[in-house]
């Protein structure tokens, strides 16, 4: 029978178990939730979780955990820990902890392994499992003795947040047991500065000369919780913010200099704006490569600019894309030292502040107006597909609705605080034009990884981190079939979400492909479904089939309002037609070529 929780951690050198110890240092890191799948290998640690105040969300698959945990750490700022029976159950946590990675998102996976005595021998669920992760984890810690578990717990959550990125706590299960005197290690937390006086001189030189400043605002404005300082550096500039790609929040989208997001499928307003700068500040980002591609037909990097890098990885400085100025320092201390600098300065930009204004009101305007007119793709493809879709009736009665006046509306029906999470695919890459915030910590995608299954476990996760936030995930009827079995999770454990399925009946993003270097031969990438709306019904979740325009916005709403006033999961299946954007990218495939005569045709 467990006892009331008891948050307070014990003081000095103390007699204890390493179970103990390693769960009095969770909690001392704050540690309330953990996201896993019971196992023997951590059962005398867990049977203590309670007792600790530690609450362990049983999921339905362990990558689902991953990725809950990940969508935590991105809502809460904090450590997002996941757990799992070793072997197998580590395993299954590879792929969530490589997207965890490319978030930056501190997620510690605690790993517990076969017992010393019989490491190599082959045994049952045995595995090396620290080679597993060492791609996609910033620090290893493997426990070589009982006496030090709660050393290299502590370190493992110290680095998880000083190099904002997954770490890895490595167990032998029969480590869990013993007794010694321990000393609880407290937490070390990394005061941020601005970066070196020399290059923070330097970039305010360039940018009092700048004609036309602008700024990259990137993962590291919402990780160090610098809107503000963003903003203040941007007013005082009267220079246009431009989301990094899939950091839609990283700026407010009701700001006059907010233009919208680079990267694929992002805003033209902000590619067009960007691309007549003369200075842009990147201002933590990384300027990964996937996010500048050429997109709408246009190569918008400014090839000429000068560019002002700042982040808190000084490996991240000039990786990429050649610059000018390399900050390496904390976001909001770096737009904070950069303001002050500019502040009673007379800039070069003064002279035009209310010309560039009226130009991104400009090409602001000009870019919602295309959005409201682009009601559905015109490539030779989408319109066959429109046509052959319009003499079909979905399992629903109704019809297929062309997926961005889908999108349209879903953006209008969107609530305030939302959070949203995006899978990967061709209609959920296409959402990028649509999905804008006011505030930070509420957009997430799987970023660079790009694995498919990733929204709906994360926003999951989001949900536990902020109960009192309304939570929506998208995903294309490909990605839903790797993750809707965490529609379970929700419904067991009382964690109310709301997942819009765009069901086409297609891996729409690759299909694509196909279509464009492969003469329409299409292998494998068509979906035969059933009603994703009565499977949710059948998990005990509520589910609504949409297959009319004018249900969509309506549809959302009822599902937000239950969601939020009765807790319950819904699940929008929205009937889409066939059609397809533009590809990711264009340059990572070629035209075929054969030479056998048996593959002639194949061109």
């Amino acid at each position: 029978m467990s006892k009331q929780n008891d948050r307070a951690v014990v003081e000095g050198p103390t007699m204890m178990t390493p179970s103990e110890a390693f769960v009095e240092t969770m909690v001392a890191n704050d540690v309330t939730n953990i996201f896993g799948i019971m196992g023997s290998a951590f059962m005398d640690a867990m049977d203590i979780f309670s007792p600790a105040g530690i609450r362990l969300i049983p999921v339905v698959h362990e990558q689902g955990a991953g990725h809950m945990a990940d969508g935590f750490s991105r809502v809460s700022g904090n450590h997002g820990v996941v757990i799992g029976q070793n072997g197998p159950g580590i395993s299954n946590c590879v792929t969530a902890i490589a997207a965890a990675y490319w978030a930056h998102s501190p997620v510690v996976i605690i790993t517990p392994e076969t017992g010393t005595m019989t490491q190599g021998l082959g045994g049952f669920q045995e595995c090396n499992q620290l080679p597993m992760f060492q791609e996609f984890t910033k620090y290893q810690g493997h426990v070589t003795h009982p006496n030090r578990m709660a050393e290299y717990t502590g370190r493992c959550f110290d680095r998880a947040l000083s190099e904002m990125g997954p770490t890895q706590l490595n167990i032998p299960r029969d480590y869990f047991y013993g007794e010694s005197t321990v000393e609880i290690p407290k937490p070390s937390r990394l005061d941020r500065g601005p970066g070196g006086e020399s290059s923070l001189n330097e970039a305010a030189d360039l940018l009092a000369k700048a004609k036309f400043p602008v700024i990259i605002s990137g993962g590291g404005v919402v990780m160090g919780d610098a809107i503000e300082e963003c903003k203040a550096l941007a007013e005082r500039l009267g220079a246009p913010v431009v989301n990094s790609y899939l950091h839609n929040d990283s700026f407010p989208a009701s700001h006059e200099l907010w233009c919208g997001p680079l990267g694929y499928q992002g805003s033209k307003a902000a590619m067009k704006l960007i691309a007549q700068a003369d200075v842009v500040i990147a201002l933590g980002s990384r300027l990964g490569p996937f996010g500048t591609l050429p997109q709408h037909g246009m190569d918008y990097w400014p090839k000429d600019a000068k560019i002002i890098q700042i982040d808190a990885d000084n490996k991240m400085l000039g990786l990429v894309k050649k610059i000018s100025v390399g900050i390496c320092g904390d976001a909001k201390a770096a737009a904070i030292a950069l303001t002050e600098r500019l502040a009673k300065r007379t800039l070069d930009c003064d002279a035009t502040l209310a010309q560039r204004k009226d130009k991104i009101c400009t090409e602001k305007a000009a870019w919602e107006k295309e959005l409201d007119e682009w009601t559905h793709e015109t490539d030779a493809f989408s319109l066959d597909m429109i046509k052959e879709n319009a003499a079909e009736t979905p399992f629903s009665g109704g019809e297929y609705l062309h997926p961005r006046q889908v999108l349209r509306e879903l953006e209008k029906a969107m609530p305030e605080d939302v959070m949203v999470s995006t899978d990967i695919g061709n209609i959920n890459s296409i959402a990028n034009s649509y999905l804008r915030f006011d505030k930070p910590r509420s957009f997430f995608a799987a970023m660079s990884f790009g694995n498919c299954g990733y929204a709906f476990p994360t926003i999951i996760g989001a949900k536990v981190a902020a109960p009192e936030r309304p939570a929506v995930s998208y995903a294309g009827d490909g990605a839903w079939g790797m993750s809707l079995m965490e529609t379970m999770t929700c419904v067991r454990h009382d964690i109310p979400v709301t997942a819009v399925v765009f069901h086409n009946r297609q891996w729409g993003a690759e299909k694509k492909n196909q279509v464009d270097f492969y003469d329409r031969r299409f292998v494998a990438g068509e979906l035969d479904n059933e009603s994703f709306a009565e499977i949710a019904r059948a998990m005990g979740a509520e589910g609504v089939t949409v297959d009319r325009l004018e249900d969509v916005g309506p549809a959302l709403k009822k599902a937000i309002d239950m969601q939020m006033n009765e807790g319950k999961t819904t699940i929008i299946e929205i009937m889409c037609t066939r059609e397809l954007g533009d590809p990711f990218r264009r340059d990572a495939l070629s035209t075929p070529v054969r030479h056998l005569e048996k593959y002639k045709d194949f061109v």
